[in-house]
């Protein structure tokens, strides 16, 4: 199998586009099927041959009936379904490049996405992506042609509007001589595709990743997929962190299902997948679904799962000191290695027989609801929460974090089986070259002497690393110097050669769901209060956003004289409440995700040099340090 994957590295080394990579799916996998959709007879769907052969059909029919042009920008508005992948054919065999959004997508987002890429072509799912389009026209002057993936009544439309399947079934009589030189034509520099980063400014910014960005994914992939691999595909195809393991997956011949979270439990009995991308949300959906069933158990069954669990997590701790996969920010003496691995040798021969049958009776079982087959699943998006980590590795389902961003397409670092390491995020994925420097100081951190335990914000520099912020060039000098991107993460380098994340030096805060936050508009929004003095919004890699208030004395002195007293007097949290859920609300143009879900009334003013800076602005990484119990608590009620 190793000569086997090394080949396949070889032959993608040698690709140098992603047009070059579908053709060769075509060949090298012609007959194996390739992205599944659920029918009343179980998944099925197109083998790659057929994929391609439908995707060269509709770039041809792009091509003659919307006059689609090589390097021209195509928005598809859709969520995970076949026909994604193959309008993401059509527009890369053309030389083009995609915007993709969700279903989701705000009239607003669509309205600004739309205009600020420069689409002519526009590819959507339903009516209801229709009836947004259409409410903001007058946004959208260059817009000429509307591809619709499914049938629905349209009446007084502003563009020239075609059927998906009909352009499919009119390209398969068109010569594809244009578009194959198109193929030909792309440079590992020429965008595949421009995503819009989401946040609350309304003005997202188009992170412009180029083939090579994507090929370099590809090339570098250290999990050794191949055909008989059958994805799961379940985060929204338009995030580069699941269209990426899409890629891959046509890369190595794999299948990928498209499923849900209402059918998510059925799916993993029936597709029985090898491996899937997931975000921490999904893990501790499924953590919390096992600890409520368990609650709700016979004493007998409860007590068995607790000594399975238990004994399996010594068990595999052993295992994992073994194999010097426990974390270990600075590194062990001779000495302490010695004692460590004598400790763990005999804490395996006590533990082995009893672990191996509690296993067997226990918690086989939990493994077998996800299919039976999961290899592995890396979870990205967010951190993930350390106890629902060491809980799936410690039963058995090897949950691997990785971490990236839109800007790095998306991988930087990401744990694998020969180097799991639990509390880190792994090590660097290959061709990737960083910079740990210190945010107080400038210098470098990492590389350098003594670094080990000592935090610092995280630089990038590798072929994955965007081209830059589409028609913005400030925003791409803000954050690439000398090829580094600065991720804006506060990390530290372990003993292990992994990258374990401790907080953000950027103001963006990303929920556990994914959802990208800026706090400064909540905060502003909430200082037009006369009872808040102060307040930063919290919530990095947690459920919902969290706050924390200073009250202003002066608007609450029939709640107390002192802001100790305003804090400790239950009707301030009244107060606080109701005059949070005003401002933060649908009516004054904040999101569901946006909403504030618990806060902190503090006690003390922040000052100059502690939590702000000369400037008075939030020193952020120092509030979440110095307020972390007030924080904890928020998560904690």
């Amino acid at each position: 199998m190793g000569y086997m994957l090394g080949m396949k590295k070889q032959q993608h080394s040698n690709l140098r586009n992603l047009g070059e990579l579908y053709h060769y799916a075509a060949t090298e996998y012609a007959n194996e099927k390739s992205f599944l959709t659920r029918t009343p007879d179980g998944f099925d769907g197109p083998t790659y041959a057929e994929l391609y052969e439908d995707g060269l059909n509709l770039a041809a029919a792009l091509a003659e009936f919307c006059a689609l042009e090589a390097r021209e920008h195509v928005a598809i508005l859709a969520d995970n379904r076949l026909e994604w992948m193959l309008c993401d054919y059509a527009v890369i065999l053309n030389g083009a490049a995609d915007v993709p959004r969700g279903t989701d997508a705000t009239r607003e987002e669509i309205g600004y996405i739309v205009n600020h890429a420069e689409c002519r072509i526009v590819i959507i799912e339903n009516r209801n992506v229709w009836d947004k389009l259409v409410s903001c026209t007058d946004k959208l002057p260059q817009v000429k042609h509307v591809v619709t993936m499914t049938a629905f009544e349209t009446s007084h439309s502003p563009w020239k509007i075609h059927s998906l399947p009909q352009l499919v079934e009119a390209g398969r009589s068109l010569d594809k001589a244009k578009v194959l030189s198109r193929l030909n034509a792309i440079h590992p520099n020429d965008l595949f595709t421009l995503i819009y980063t989401s946040g609350t400014t309304g003005e997202p910014k188009g992170v412009m990743l180029t083939h090579e960005n994507i090929m370099s994914q590809i090339r570098n992939l250290p999990l050794g997929f191949e055909k008989n691999d059958v994805m799961l595909s379940i985060l929204p195809v338009w995030h580069i962190f699941e269209r990426a393991f899409e890629i891959i997956s046509i890369a190595c011949g794999a299948k990928t299902a498209y499923t849900n979270v209402k059918n998510l439990k059925a799916d993993l009995s029936n597709v029985k997948p090898t491996f899937m991308a997931s975000a921490p949300r999904l893990w501790e959906s499924i953590y919390n679904g096992i600890a409520a069933r368990i609650a709700e158990s016979s004493p007998i069954r409860k007590g068995l799962f607790h000594a399975a669990v238990r004994l399996s997590a010594t068990y595999r701790n052993a295992l994992r000191e073994l194999k010097a996969q426990n974390l270990y920010i600075f590194p062990q003496s001779m000495g302490a290695r010695t004692v460590s691995i004598v400790l763990a040798l005999f804490t395996l021969a006590v533990t082995f027989i009893p672990a191996l049958v509690l296993d067997a009776i226990v918690l086989s079982k939990i493994r077998a609801a996800t299919g039976g087959r999961l290899r592995a699943t890396i979870s990205g998006g967010g951190a993930l929460p350390q106890h629902i980590d060491q809980f799936f590795n410690d039963i058995g389902i090897p949950v691997l974090e990785g971490y990236g961003m839109t800007e790095t397409s998306p991988i930087i670092a990401v744990r694998l089986p020969e180097n799991a390491v639990i509390g880190t995020v792994g090590p660097l994925y290959a061709e990737t070259e960083i910079r740990i420097v210190d945010i107080a100081t400038g210098a470098v951190i990492y590389p350098g002497k003594d670094y080990f335990g000592k935090k610092g914000e995280l630089h990038v520099k590798g072929p994955q690393v965007m081209a830059g912020y589409f028609k913005n060039p400030e925003a791409t000098r803000k954050v690439l110097h000398d090829g580094f991107m600065n991720t804006g993460d506060l990390v530290v380098m372990t003993a292990n050669d992994c990258l374990k994340i401790v907080g953000r030096s950027k103001e963006t805060i990303v929920l556990s769901n994914g959802e990208n936050v800026e706090p400064t508009p909540i905060e502003a929004k909430l200082l037009e209060s006369p009872y808040i003095e102060q307040c930063m919004v919290v919530g990095q890699d947690k459920k919902f956003l969290g706050l924390l208030i200073v009250p202003r004395v002066e608007a609450l002195k029939n709640l107390g004289d002192t802001r100790r007293a305003i804090a400790e007097n239950a009707e301030t949290q009244k107060w606080m409440r109701a005059e949070i859920q005003r401002l933060i609300s649908a009516q004054n143009g904040f999101k569901a995700f946006e909403r504030i879900g618990g806060f902190a009334v503090l006690e003390t003013i922040w000052e100059k040099d502690r939590e702000l800076t000369a400037k008075l602005s939030l020193k952020r990484h120092a509030i979440v340090e110095i307020y972390a119990d007030e924080i904890e608590k928020i998560y904690a009620e």
